[in-house]
């Protein structure tokens, strides 16, 4: 099977490190087109050799990166923030191809990491220490200093713009950083390592593609001194178990069944468009920040779940990913398709009732993708699996409430919390709520948006660690103490 493409595919699909391409040890693997299954070609495979390779460049670059004056750094970043910008559009049809996810919205996810590249070399400077007063003839103070090697393993729903934005608080505070593209969807990020050829000194920023593997490697590595994943919650348990035996601090994105709550006195048309748009049909529900329960008022229930069926086919098409008119991708793989299909079929006989889709889309020219249509269920009880379990497909799970006090436990009575919407007028409630939800990101009257500055990241088992702010970029230094007696 063959699409014609808007862009040229990368030739080169080695692993890059040092400053130039490598041959992999681990050899090659294929990479598919999930909406159409045409072969994209091959992609490497590193080896735990490959991330020795990696690890000894970026450990031999740190050591003149960790002096270079915080000015040039930012330079640096700036650049690489331009040329993101330039091929923008190019790096979205890579993703689109490779994810499943639309265009349009890939291509602003490359924007978005331009900004929080822009971002972060502008808090170069920021990365300081203190002075404690201490008396005359003597000195104390303190000073942040970068850990090393760091790695970033990133998850297929945004390839791009996780490895451009997730390298540049690490590299602004003066470490070499690994990433490991989605085993998935690496495609874009062969091409990321061709922009950044020049930008950077050799071995400041390396970029592998593997599997499991791969990733266990850099974990174990004891050259890398700090890991950060985004990914599934079983995921960041077996780093975490690893980083154990090294005691090696770690930080992690990690899964979500998040809550978005309609209060009775809400403005119900924002609220329900709120409750559609948070479950980010867009990338087939592949986020972790979906607002995939949603947890309704019993005396607005029925016009909600009407109301919210009739938007649903109003605005999200399952399409082509690389068509710049659709506005539903499809599953990343097989395997999430299947998985996803399940949770249907499982919710079907736990006794909630379809609302709509759950189906594959009727267009023919779709059949060979991995789609499912926008679903929604009604009628969902916390005993049932789609309550309880991340489907990281495009399933809603909406529930009835009627008292605040049993509206929290079923909120809060899961390990996760990642993030949370809340729709209503009443201000004391507002607060009130906000305050009890165990999330830890809430929107009130809003949803799904990110805010550069603005701390991202979850409570329990969603996550350790914050992203996006000041923390992120203090969170890849360490503090020493030095005291001076004069």
């Amino acid at each position: 099977m063959h699409t014609e493409h808007a862009y040229a595919l990368p030739e080169c699909r080695n692993l890059f490190y040092g400053g130039r391409f490598h041959v992999p040890q681990g050899g090659y693997g294929r990479t598919l087109n999930p909406a159409t299954q045409e072969d994209l070609g091959p992609v490497s495979n590193a080896n735990a050799a490959d991330v020795d390779a990696a690890v000894q460049a970026a450990h031999l670059a740190f050591q003149s990166w960790r002096h270079t004056k915080p000015a040039v750094r930012a330079a640096a970043l700036r650049e690489f923030g331009n040329r993101l910008r330039t091929h923008a559009e190019e790096l979205g049809f890579l993703d689109a191809i490779n994810c499943g996810n639309p265009v349009r919205e890939m291509a602003a996810d490359v924007h978005f990491a331009a900004m929080q590249v822009d971002y972060f070399a502008g808090l170069v400077h920021e990365a300081k220490g203190d002075t404690l007063p201490m008396g005359d003839g003597v000195l104390n103070y303190s000073v942040r200093e970068p850990y090393g090697v760091v790695a970033r393993i990133v998850a297929y729903n945004h390839p791009l713009m996780f490895l451009a934005a997730k390298l540049a608080a690490a590299v602004a505070a003066g470490n070499t950083v690994i990433l490991k593209a989605a085993t998935q969807a690496p495609l874009s990020a062969y091409r990321l390592a061709t922009l950044l050829q020049d930008v950077f000194p050799p071995g400041v920023v390396n970029v592998l593609s593997g599997d499991t593997p791969c990733g266990q490697a850099l974990v174990d590595h004891p050259l890398v001194k700090k890991v950060s994943l985004i990914g599934s919650t079983a995921t960041g348990k077996s780093i975490l178990r690893s980083a154990a035996e090294k005691v090696m601090p770690v930080s992690l994105e990690l899964g979500g069944k998040n809550p978005l709550i309609i209060c009775p006195e809400a403005d119900m048309d924002k609220a329900i468009e709120g409750a559609v748009k948070g479950m980010n049909f867009t990338w087939a529900g592949q986020s972790c920040g979906s607002t995939s329960r949603c947890f309704v008022h019993r005396s607005v229930y029925d016009r909600v779940i009407k109301e919210m069926v009739q938007k649903i086919s109003q605005l999200y098409r399952c399409g082509l990913p690389t068509d710049p008119a659709t506005t539903m991708g499809c599953l990343v793989s097989k395997a999430q398709y299947e998985k996803v299909m399940s949770f249907i079929d499982s919710a079907h006989k736990e006794g909630a009732r379809l609302v709509c889709g759950g189906v594959r889309p009727s267009d023919k020219a779709l059949d060979n993708g991995w789609f499912v249509t926008a679903t929604v269920f009604a009628d969902v009880t916390p005993a049932m699996r789609l309550f309880r379990e991340e489907v990281f497909g495009p399933v809603l799970a909406v529930i009835p409430w009627d008292e605040e006090e049993d509206l929290l436990r079923m909120v809060n009575g899961l390990d996760f919390g990642l993030t949370a919407s809340i729709w209503t007028k009443d201000l004391a409630r507002a607060h009130r709520l906000a305050s009890r939800v165990e999330s830890g990101y809430v929107w009130i009257n809003h949803v799904s948006a990110h805010f550069i500055g603005a701390d991202f990241g979850g409570y329990k088992q969603s996550g350790l660690g914050r992203e996006e702010g000041v923390s992120e970029l203090l969170a890849w230094t360490q503090t020493k103490n030095v005291h001076v007696v004069l």
